[in-house]
């Protein structure tokens, strides 16, 4: 990783999509078929979290990847399906474990959330094996043996 500078942001942009509605975002959940077609927060989440990527992206090495390990985000607008949300993504900090971020997300009425993000940089090949491993010691137990006895 080269070093990453203080104060770097990036912007980000994308029309809300049915699928990222609270009721699109999981269909099968019926309790939510009857939810407002408006942004879900999860989604909100999620495009802040790749403002922050974006951000860092041309400093990580080729086999370097950056996680989300921490958001602390606040969502106070609703924005409607078919509407823009954009989001701005700062680096606040940084240190040998990971990166800081201060996010701020807004649409056409202004300010819909904000959050801190944190993102730690890891080893592509070293984070694959451990995915591997998880994914290993599930086949091996099942279900029951991971979640205690689901019957």
């Amino acid at each position: 990783m080269r070093p990453i500078p203080i104060g770097i942001s990036h912007t980000v942009e994308i029309v809300v999509a049915e699928r990222f509605t609270v009721p699109g975002l999981l269909p099968e959940i019926p309790s939510w078929a009857g939810m407002p077609r408006v942004l879900a927060t999860a989604m909100l989440v999620a495009i802040m979290e790749w403002a922050a990527l974006e951000t860092i992206l041309p400093y990580l090495a080729e086999d370097e990847h950056s996680l989300g390990v921490r958001v602390d985000m606040t969502h106070t607008a609703p924005t409607a399906s078919g509407i823009p949300v954009r989001a701005v993504a700062r680096v606040v900090a940084v240190d040998e474990t990971g990166v800081e971020f201060e996010i701020v997300a807004s649409d056409a009425t202004g300010v819909v959330g904000a959050a801190r993000h944190r993102r730690t940089i890891v080893s592509g090949a070293r984070f694959a094996r451990r995915v591997a491993a998880g994914r290993e010691a599930f086949l091996r137990a099942g279900p029951a043996g991971i979640h205690g006895d689901v019957s």
